[in-house]
This record gives structure tokens, C-alpha cells and sequence, in this order.
């Protein structure tokens, strides 16, 4: 049971990061935008029965809620407390499907040159993007690259944060686009 160790106010003003004690999950990373989206993962369907919850993003040591703004942060944040206070700690199966999901990755049906380019572009994003986005509450996950574009998709904190959308999309783009500089990087 995974010990709430700090709660964070997070860039987007509807969205609540809860940083914990043990770990949910050892690098799987679970984003759900709705009730129905969230079948089958029992802390996030606990966590949209709670009124105005609108997104649950997780990974690690922390979990992302997204509200709909309609909501006092206070009162939403004891109800939202409990679930996560209840959710089990990460154990052997995580581990376990934190490696099968990265075996799914390399397998994935590119060329060795978009393989290649693809690796770049994930090292320049680990190492300048995904740490300030992380360490507010969100993240971002390429979905793929085809000729000169590049798709990404905004997670928890991010993925309704008005300035993911401007600001950071131009940002990365600018900074892909020092090893790319064709690259257009497209937000889905």
C-alpha cells in the first residue's frame, strides 16, 4: 500500500501530482483519459468513480490526477487519497511486463535507418525533455516517425496543460530539430 509522500501542484491548474512512498508500477507507464479506457487497471476505474476526475496517469513513485476544474482541490484531494493509499505497491509482474513492453518497442516494423533515428530522437527527449515533464506530473511518448514526422502523445499533466500544446510542442521541435532539421513534430 503505497504511502502518499508529497502532493504536488503541477503547471496545469486542474491537475494534481501525488508523489508516493513505494512504487505503483517499476517503469510501466499507465495513462487513462476515461472510466472506460481505465477497464481492467482497479486503481484508476477507483479513481474515475470519484466526481471530476478526467484523466489518471502513472508510473513509478508518482500518479498524475487530472480534474475537470469544477472541483475543490482540497476536498477532491481527500477523496482521491484513498484509492491511492489502497493501490498495492509494484511486485514481480511489473518487472516482468516493464521488460515485455520494451522487447515490443524494438520489434516494432521499422527500417534500421528510422530505428536508428528513432533512438536518437528517444535519447535527446530522455536526457532534455522528460525529466521537466515528469517532474511535472506528465510525460511524453512518441508513437512513430514516418519520413519527416514525428508523432507524439502527451501524458497526465501534460495532455491537457495549454502549454504542452504550444510552448513545449515548439520547444522539443526546436530541440529535435538539432539532429533532424527537417522534423515536424506533431502533438496527437
Amino acid at each position: 500500500m503505497p504511502k502518499i509522500a508529497e502532493i504536488e501542484s503541477t503547471p496545469n491548474p486542474n491537475a494534481m501530482k501525488f508523489i508516493l512512498r513505494e512504487p505503483l508500477t517499476w517503469g510501466i507507464t499507465r495513462s487513462y483519459d476515461s472510466a472506460d479506457r481505465a477497464n481492467g487497471d482497479p486503481l484508476a476505474s477507483r479513481l474515475f468513480q470519484i466526481d471530476h476526475v478526467v484523466n489518471v496517469f502513472y508510473v513509478d513513485h508518482w500518479i498524475t490526477v487530472t480534474q475537470d476544474g469544477k472541483a475543490d482541490w482540497q476536498e477532491l484531494m481527500r477523496k482521491l487519497a484513498v484509492p491511492i493509499r489502497d493501490a498495492p505497491a509494484a511486485d514481480e509482474e511489473s518487472a516482468q511486463l516493464a521488460a515485455q513492453a520494451s522487447d515490443a518497442v524494438k520489434s516494432e516494423d521499422l527500417s534500421d535507418s528510422d530505428r536508428a533515428r528513432l533512438d536518437k530522437i528517444n535519447e535527446i527527449l530522455d536526457e532534455q525533455v522528460r525529466p521537466y515533464l515528469q517532474g511535472d506530473g506528465g510525460d511524453l511518448y512518441v508513437l512513430g516517425i514516418e519520413g519527416n514526422r514525428l508523432t507524439v502523445h502527451y501524458q497526465g499533466a501534460c495532455g491537457s496543460c495549454p502549454s504542452s500544446i504550444s510552448g513545449t510542442l515548439a520547444g522539443i521541435e526546436n530541440l529535435v530539430r538539432q539532429i533532424e532539421p527537417d522534423i515536424e513534430v506533431v502533438a496527437v
